[in-house]
């Protein structure tokens, strides 16, 4: 007898009349569940339940499982291994790539393809619909204002590049500047260093070439060809910047700078008002006189003249008050905190730590260090645990709150939990690139006051509690830019691991592909280790769910989707 017998023996009395073959029967009410069985000949073959939305199994279905029993049964215990070996091969290969994708560019390249490529092509977007052009512009806005986040500046204690980037590259072998921060330069150059007159002095008509080249060696070879025919103040600018190698030698070039630049400044300040021709030569004379002044006031700095340095940025400018592009202050602070000169420091910042002019990373940490200078030697995390802090401490902790806010990736460039790198020639507000530049002349000037790297290693993180998120709301300053870092991947070389803030979470499919690589990598080792288990269990999963999908391809083909019990008369 077989187990469909034993079901129809047990369900006979629920029937209300004999069994006949090829009938359909209908349980009486409050008997049993809802049953459809078919007899199509004396001895019942087959019985299925039937709910609401299935169908009923027909000849097809039952030779199509045949079909996948059979084939399932020839499946050997090989053939798994070389499944779940191979899924967790691929799933590998994938999670590494993706990895490497998101470190490189901080993103998901399956998520970036889907979103570029496959959602239009599943959703589509109608451009020409109102809401849509609203979004669109809102999105240009947000563009616009981006880019207006993401300016770079020019780094005012930039390096200089034969005398200190070149040695670098020459020990190490690696480019301490990319091509987008050398490119930037040369604009600024073309801005500073021509005018639309330079084509009346021959040796300025070759400077201006000279800026444009790309070739180091063909600007070095024009700067010497312009300085053949005249005193040339540009062209020694850029000797003084290209060619020498020691700050000795280009102190030197800048000197002699200095003379011609001043003789053209006092020609073009005369003639100014004479039209817009030599006005516009004035203001190019004042920016090369501004700029060689600068210069060797930072060569005077390096080589440790630093009072003389000082007095030279001072007349600087008291001399050109109106030239703040140049950001001489900033080089004045590094130059005063290097004397210990704390009382001028303090002047200094409070005429440019203004609320109408930009912030820098100098201006915000200089008037941390200096409040920190304060309470820092008599600091003790555990003393001010238990008594509370005092008003000093804390003004000193609400300071570096506040410079850790501005930028928050300096914090780790100063407490050495972070390599240093030779500073670009430009940097980013609020990005790692002016991080980099802050700290690289400035570290000194921190761990020269007592105690100041210990508060500020104690206080700093608990900035990120003020602002839990970053992105869209800021607490004394505006919301953190979102562009930060794919302006910071642009200026700062290769080898150097960008700082992201805040820091993003692994996206959805690199865990994915993790699971999916640990979990088949697990079921390979199984299937080798227990092959015959494992061939048993993976037919019986298989068998259930061919069973489902042969049930669902059934119930797709079938005319009626929801078969009502048929009524007896």
């Amino acid at each position: 007898m077989s187990t469909l017998d034993v079901v129809l023996g047990t369900l006979a009395p629920c029937l209300g009349r004999k069994s006949k073959p090829g009938k359909h029967y209908r349980t009486s009410p409050g008997s049993c569940p809802s049953m459809l069985l078919t007899l199509s000949c004396p001895r019942v073959t087959r019985a299925a339940w039937t709910f609401p939305g299935w169908p009923t199994p027909g000849p097809a279905m039952f030779g199509t499982e045949s079909s996948l029993s059979m084939f399932l049964n020839t499946l050997t215990p090989k053939f798994y291994v070389a499944l779940t070996g191979t899924s967790s091969l691929i799933s590998g290969l994938i999670l590494i790539f993706e990895w490497w994708y998101f470190r490189k560019y901080g993103t998901s390249f399956i998520e970036q393809v889907s979103v570029s490529h496959l959602r239009p092509l599943l959703g589509g977007v109608d451009n020409s619909s109102p809401t849509n052009s609203n979004t669109s512009n809102g999105d240009a806005d947000s563009n616009r204002q981006s880019v207006s986040e993401c300016k770079v500046w020019r780094n005012p204690l930039n390096l200089f590049r034969g005398a200190e980037y070149n040695r670098y590259t020459w020990v190490t072998g690696r480019e301490p500047l990319t091509y987008y921060d050398m490119n930037l330069s040369a604009q600024d150059h073309q801005t500073f260093f021509t005018c639309d007159s330079d084509h009346l002095r021959p040796a300025d008509a070759i400077m201006q070439k000279a800026w444009r080249e790309r070739n180091p060696q063909a600007r070095i070879s024009a700067a010497h060809e312009a300085l053949e025919l005249e005193d040339c103040a540009t062209a020694y600018i850029l000797l003084a910047e290209e060619e020498a190698t020691t700050i000795v030698e280009a102190e030197k070039l800048f000197k002699q700078a200095v003379k011609a630049g001043e003789g053209c400044y006092r020609r073009s300040q005369q003639l100014q008002h004479h039209g817009a021709q030599y006005e516009a030569q004035h203001r190019r004379d004042t920016n090369v006189l501004v700029y060689i002044k600068r210069r060797l006031a930072m060569c005077s700095r390096k080589l440790g003249r630093t009072r003389e340095a000082v007095k030279m940025m001072r007349d600087l400018m008291k001399e050109f008050p109106l030239l703040s592009m140049f950001n001489i202050h900033e080089n004045l602070l590094e130059s005063l905190l290097e004397l210990q000169n704390y009382a001028d420091v303090q002047a200094v910042l409070a005429k440019y730590d203004d609320i109408s002019l930009p912030k820098s990373a100098t201006i915000c940490y200089t008037a941390a260090l200096l409040k920190a200078r304060a309470v820092s030697d008599k600091f003790s995390p555990e003393a001010a645990s238990r008594r509370g802090l005092s008003t000093a401490e804390m003004n000193a902790v609400e300071a570096i709150h506040r410079a850790v806010e501005f930028n928050p990736h300096v914090p780790k460039y100063l407490l050495e939990m972070k390599s240093l790198i030779l500073p670009p020639e430009h940097i980013l507000k609020r990005g790692d690139s002016e991080a980099i530049a802050y700290a690289f002349f400035h570290l000194q000037h921190w761990k020269r006051v007592e105690g100041a790297l210990n508060l500020l290693h104690c206080t700093w993180e608990g900035t990120f509690r003020m602002i839990p998120y970053p992105l869209e709301k800021g607490h004394l300053f505006y919301p953190y830019p979102i562009c930060t870092e794919t302006a910071d991947r642009e200026l700062l070389p290769m080898f150097h691991e960008v700082s992201v803030y805040p820091k993003k979470e692994l996206p959805f499919f690199i865990l994915f592909t993790a699971g999916l690589c640990s979990f088949t990598a697990m079921l390979a080792l199984l299937t080798h280790q227990f092959p015959e288990l494992m061939g048993v269990f993976a037919k019986a999963i298989l068998h259930k769910v061919a069973i489902h999908l042969v049930a669902l391809m059934s119930w797709t083909d079938s005319d009626n989707h929801r078969p009502a019990f048929i009524k007896t008369g």
